[in-house]
């Protein structure tokens, strides 16, 4: 009887053995499962560590200033949101839409912009000489047409350069800061007789269209000058005036003006938009690969096409 008792108590100690080195085994798996998954992650984060960098200078919070022609702003609204799909660590300022020797005028009154965008190469110029944009990164990115529009509803059709000597109609121009009414001017000392006679005496092309008077002339009372483009649109489609002088661009960007002519070329200055990073920009990088992108990618360049804009 003993016996049996004392190979009971064996075989009990020894099945008490085999689940204590069973549980051991099976508690072990998952800890070193842990401490190898503990061991590895670091590994990873330390393979990554090389690229972290890049992307987050790419993501570096951009915001840029841009001054930029009355005529440029549907187009530009929509580049510069372009843009920031693309480039999202780049966003864009309250961009100031005025006239181009408006934009100057801000500029030598202390404003600050990173990139300059005028609508002639007499403003950009000028800028130049003040020291407002770094003359190195300028370029010419567009060139326009002058036209002469009249109101959609307007009976006429049909309006040259030459009929406005006539005296028949009333015309809107830009005023002094605004290239497309210096461009207007400009031609108008080409007519015969003279319809805008410049203070120096020059004509067409040689003429600046800044300083000079219509007194004296056959438009001599019979013109209404705007402080933009939008303005000088705005009285031909209303009915103020018979007819107005903007750029071909304006009539796609404005609407309610229809063209009655083109003026001749060879009346004025080439109308040319340049470009240029302001002297004073803190983002001369960023402003200067936007400028770049605007003017080559494929879908903005349909965007001003489509604005009415031809590249130079």
């Amino acid at each position: 009887m003993k016996s049996t008792k004392r190979l009971a108590a064996v075989v009990l100690c020894a099945c008490v053995m085999v689940c204590a080195f069973a549980l051991a085994a099976c508690s072990g798996a998952p800890e070193a499962a842990s401490d190898s998954a503990a061991t590895a992650e670091p590994e990873s984060e330390t393979k990554a560590e090389p690229e972290a960098p890049a992307p987050e200078e790419g993501a570096d919070p951009v915001e840029l200033q841009i001054f930029a022609a009355n005529s440029l702003s549907k187009a530009m609204e929509e580049v510069q949101t372009l843009y920031s799909q693309e480039h999202p660590e780049v966003t864009f300022a309250d961009t100031q839409y005025e006239a181009s020797g408006t934009l100057n005028e801000m500029l030598g009154a202390g404003s600050y912009a990173d990139i300059l965008i005028t609508a002639s190469k007499g403003t950009m110029d000028a800028a130049a000489e003040a020291g407002y944009i770094d003359d190195v990164t300028r370029f010419d990115i567009f060139i326009n047409d002058l036209v002469i529009v009249a109101g959609s509803d307007s009976e006429l059709d049909k309006v040259e350069l030459e009929d406005l000597a006539s005296g028949r109609y009333t015309l809107a121009v830009g005023d002094a800061n605004v290239p497309a009414g210096n461009y207007a001017k400009q031609s108008l000392t080409t007519t015969d007789p003279q319809c805008w006679i410049s203070e120096d005496g020059t004509i067409g092309k040689d003429c600046l269209g800044t300083e000079g008077t219509f007194v004296g002339t056959p438009l001599e009372g019979l013109v209404t000058e705007g402080s933009s483009v939008g303005n000088v649109c705005s009285y031909a489609n209303s009915g103020d005036v018979d007819v107005a002088m903007v750029y071909s661009s304006d009539v796609y960007r404005f609407g309610g003006v229809k063209i009655v002519s083109t003026v001749p070329a060879n009346t004025h200055k080439a109308i040319v938009y340049p470009a240029a990073v302001c002297a004073d920009s803190t983002q001369t990088e960023a402003a200067a690969a936007f400028l770049d992108w605007a003017f080559t990618d494929e879908e903005a360049i349909k965007i001003w096409q489509a604005w009415g804009f031809e590249l130079a």
